[in-house]
């Protein structure tokens, strides 16, 4: 059976949960478009987030990797174009560290692109009810350092496995703290990331939609 490894973030920046962690757990052990999901938390810790990716990655052999994560502010489900390589922190991550204008990987190239049908995905949940879109920076913080190692790994390697990154909004829980936040709900999160999914697995040329931005 084809096998799909999702993983997702421990709380961070005062938060007693994480979104993307608080979703992805429920989908561990499902069986989804023929594949079982294999879920796994990351630390949200610089360098050593990848480790841990990287470990999940070499036991589990995946055939696809989805790798979620918060953005607080956000106000739909954000499927990842690309990742750059630098890591610049605006706060500290989970253990006080905070890297300014370092590569993630020393003489990586300036980016990765998603390997992931990620407009098909953006279209196939919208078409759900959820709204979503295409992002075009995963920021510089532990989500794009593990967006970023993550197709590293698949580049550099040569696996055939295919993988990126989506960000999550707050949890309804979480934007009452925040006001003015929007937010989606846990189940809609859920189903959305199931049809991500299914979609990553059922697609094997991305669609040709607008999903660009004027700034």
């Amino acid at each position: 059976m084809k096998t799909v490894l999702i993983t997702a973030f421990e709380p961070f920046e005062g938060e007693t949960i994480n979104p993307s962690w608080e979703a992805v757990r429920q989908l561990d052990g499902k069986v989804i478009g023929g594949a079982k999901v294999v879920a796994r938390q990351l630390p949200v810790v610089f360098g050593h987030a990848l480790e841990k990716l990287w470990q999940a990655m070499d036991e589990i052999q995946p055939q696809r990797i989805l790798a979620v994560g918060q953005a607080g502010g956000r106000s739909d489900f954000s499927v990842e174009r690309v990742a750059i390589n630098v890591d610049d922190a605006r706060i500290p991550d989970n253990q006080n560290n905070q890297p300014v204008d370092e590569p993630v990987i020393n003489d990586g190239p300036a980016a990765y692109f998603s390997t992931l049908p990620i407009k098909a995905i953006v279209a196939a949940v919208r078409e759900a009810g959820i709204p979503a879109s295409v992002s075009q920076t995963a920021g510089t913080f532990v989500c794009n350092h593990v967006m970023y190692g993550l197709l590293h790994r698949l580049h550099t390697r040569e696996n055939p496995a295919r993988g990126g990154f989506i960000h999550l909004p707050y949890l309804p829980e979480q934007a009452v703290k925040h006001p003015g936040a929007p937010s989606m709900a846990a189940a809609s999160v859920i189903q959305a990331l199931e049809i991500a999914i299914r979609v990553s697995l059922e697609t094997q040329q991305d669609m040709r939609l607008a999903g660009g931005t004027l700034h």
